[in-house]
């Protein structure tokens, strides 16, 4: 993809995307807000989940915010007043959080502070890593509101009382505080250091068969679906039986026997 073109994906800049292989990087470019997001770079990421979601030469994607102070502050609440409200499209908050068929994987590259809004987004990533100076929380009842979906992402993912404490308590947490509860998956010696881990996470993840990635997504988020673990063994998952009638299947099995790399297709 041409700058050019992601140029076209969003006119105002607000939200950078960049292509390097098979990696989507997204880039929320409003340092001077903190990385807030007003009603047009809501709209702008989801059109960038949007053009990851449909590339099929896409296989991850890295968010993050511009500069070191902030990954983002959530909603931006001027616009928000200014608006009377928040204009978020059909996916939800930042384009992501109501995405519930997202079957590619999402790393959040946390550089700085991660707070409303902006951890609604890490709780929808798949992994996250952190630099140290990273402060988390969920302030929204200071300011009269609740953080909606987030709150129920955020008690499936931790432990309920930890989850009570981010919430009630409207304070911020450090990286790791949050790392100890199970928000993110790691913290960072630094910027350089977070950027690397989540590349590394990244290259990682496309070494796998792309239907087994998205076979292995799925598997996890909808068996949480089923109270029972049996009831999640006797599940159907769509995914994971079309992974079974595909050329990378076959491909996997020749590649390991033959003691080479793997080439995958996608089909």
């Amino acid at each position: 993809m041409s700058e050019q073109q992601n140029r076209m994906a969003n006119s105002d800049r607000s939200i950078v995307v960049a292509v390097e292989g098979a990696v989507l990087r997204i880039s929320i470019n409003r340092p001077g807000a903190r990385n807030a997001l007003d009603a047009k770079s809501h709209h702008a990421l989801h059109q960038a989940f949007d053009q990851f979601h449909n590339d099929p030469a896409l296989r991850v994607a890295i968010l993050t915010g511009a500069g070191d102070r902030a990954f983002c502050a959530g909603s931006d609440l001027r616009d928000r007043a200014a608006t009377g409200g928040d204009s978020l499209p059909s996916t939800g908050l930042g384009g992501l959080c109501q995405r519930f068929d997202r079957c590619k994987p999402l790393v959040a590259l946390v550089n700085g502070d991660c707070i409303g809004g902006g951890l609604e987004l890490v709780l929808a990533a798949d992994m996250a890593v952190a630099v140290p100076s990273a402060r988390f929380g969920l302030p929204e009842p200071r300011v009269g509101l609740a953080a909606s979906g987030g709150l129920h992402r955020l008690a499936r993912q931790i432990g309920l009382k930890q989850a009570m404490e981010i919430s009630l308590t409207g304070r911020l947490f450090d990286a790791a505080e949050m790392k100890g509860f199970g928000v993110i998956n790691h913290v960072a010696k630094d910027l350089a250091d977070a950027e690397d881990k989540a590349l590394n996470w990244a290259q990682d993840i496309t070494k796998g068969a792309p239907l087994a990635v998205s076979a292995t997504k799925q598997m996890i988020l909808s068996g949480l679906d089923h109270a029972g673990l049996s009831e999640a063994f006797s599940a159907d998952y769509p995914a994971f039986v079309t992974m079974w009638d595909r050329e990378d299947a076959t491909e996997g099995t020749r590649a390991f026997l033959a003691r080479r790399d793997p080439v995958w297709t996608g089909k």
